[in-house]
Parts: C-alpha cells; structure tokens; sequence
C-alpha cells in the first residue's frame, strides 16, 4: 500500500465515512470478531442487564450478544455517521432492544449509572483526552457494574504500516497505568493472540491484545 491509501485506511479505521467507510466497516468487523466475542464472553452478561458498547462499527455482531440473556438492552454509540446507519439497518430486526446513538467522540450522552456492563475495542488508541474519557465511563457505569477494555498491544500495532497516522498506541502496562490515573480502582489483565488476517492486506498475522477487566 501507499502512503495516501494506508493514510486513508487509518482515517477510515477511526471514522468510516462513506462507500469506503462501509467496506472498512465490513472489513473491521471481520477481522476483531475474535477480539469483539471476547470481550463480550468477559463481560458475563445476565438477565435483565443494560450494555453499552463504544465504538460499535457497523455492529453485525450484536445479534450474537442479544442471544446472550434475557431481556437485554444494548446501547451503541460511535463517533461514524456512516457506521451509525449502517448498525441501525444491520440491526433493524432488533430495534426494540437495541439502539443506537452518534455523539461526538468525549462526552458520553447518559445519565449517571445508566449502564450494568461497558465494552469497547479497538477504540483507545483515538481517545484524545483517554483518563478524562475513562472518567467518562465510570460516570455512566453502575457501582457494582464491569468494563471490558480490549486493544491490540504496541507491539504487534506497531508492526502494522497504518498505526503510524494518528494512532496512540498501548502495552499492558501503558494501559494499566493510564486506567490507574482515572477514577477505576480495581483491574484484571488478560493477554491474548489470535491469528487474524491483516487490515493492510491478505496475510495472516497473529495478533497480541489485552483484555482488561475494570471495576469501581
């Protein structure tokens, strides 16, 4: 890939716009599902529960997390206007449980305590301000609620030619100490790899990443 092209797939990667937006969507999707049903495994999901997933894609996943428990109520929200309606159309059979919702990228559109489980992926190394959005998140969860951080580790994404542009890249530790910073005060950290195929072509890649588990 080119420069110009591999720019434009990191600018896609952390806001899809547009026809490419949705191939990049599609595209995401396929390569963190792994990472995705994870993270979702880790939240323990119950009856009853209401689940906030940032950074949602084009979100073709949610059907396997509704199938979870009874009565749960899944709230995305991202930043993409394009991965927004795509979810919303994706997700059209399940509108009654779970919504979607375009904010700006910083403050996070919910009441205090709305939310028994928060998850996000492959969305940290965006975050500008990342220990007042982790404030952010604490505030929308509930006390005795969990958030599921999941992110591939520096030095894997540093191996791939698109994190260059405007990417913020973690290790565990990084990671561990910027969430020590916020309000969070309890963690647990699982490292995992996988065998993906790679974002910037056909290749397989084995992927190193990072499970928090993030408590009041």
């Amino acid at each position: 890939m080119e420069e110009k092209d591999l720019k434009i797939l990191a600018q896609n990667l952390g806001n899809p716009q547009g026809e490419k937006g949705i191939e990049i969507g599609e595209m995401m999707n396929a390569t963190n599902i792994g990472m995705t049903l994870e993270s979702i495994h880790t939240l323990l999901i119950e009856d009853g529960e209401n689940i906030l997933e940032i950074g949602h894609g084009n979100a073709a996943h949610v059907k396997s997390l509704l199938h979870l428990a009874q009565n749960i109520q899944y709230t995305g929200i991202d930043i993409s206007e394009t991965m927004h309606n795509e979810a919303k159309r994706l997700n059209e059979e399940f509108k009654n449980q779970a919504e979607f919702v375009l904010y700006e990228g910083t403050k996070l559109p919910f009441e205090d305590k709305t939310f028994d489980k928060i998850f996000t992926v492959n969305t940290a190394y965006f975050w500008k301000e990342p220990v007042e959005y982790l404030n952010e998140i604490y505030r929308v969860l509930k006390d005795n609620g969990t958030f599921v951080l999941t992110f591939g580790q520096r030095d894997f994404m540093e191996t791939l030619p698109f994190t260059q542009f405007n990417f913020t890249l973690y290790n565990s530790d990084e990671m561990e100490e910027t969430v020590s910073k916020s309000h969070f005060k309890r963690m647990k950290i699982s490292e995992k790899e996988e065998q993906v195929k790679s974002k910037a072509g056909n290749e397989t890649v084995t992927r190193l990443y990072t499970v928090l588990t993030i408590k009041k």
